[in-house]
């Protein structure tokens, strides 16, 4: 399996991954890996890792601004998504 094969069998988990049963939080997660992932570097994949291990409440309220993360790099990566254009 070249690079490329890997790359799209890393980005397809991902996708699995990010599959809540929340429309909205489907929808920032596939917009950021639409968008962003490509192009995110090793350590900020590493924190979307990190995010996608958290609790979906946690989530919600982080992405909806009712609470922030306390983890900074996680706040900061959320803050992110939540300005991707729609």
């Amino acid at each position: 399996m070249g690079a490329r094969d890997a790359d799209a069998a890393e980005l397809q988990r991902l996708r699995w991954r990010s599959r809540r049963g929340m429309r909205e939080l489907d929808q920032l997660f596939g917009r950021y890996l639409d968008r962003r992932w490509g192009q995110a570097s090793a350590e900020e994949r590493a924190i979307f890792e990190r995010l996608l291990a958290c609790e979906d409440d946690r989530l919600w309220r982080w992405f909806l601004g009712y609470d922030a993360a306390e983890d900074p790099e996680l706040h900061a990566l959320v803050e992110r998504i939540r300005a991707l254009p729609v």
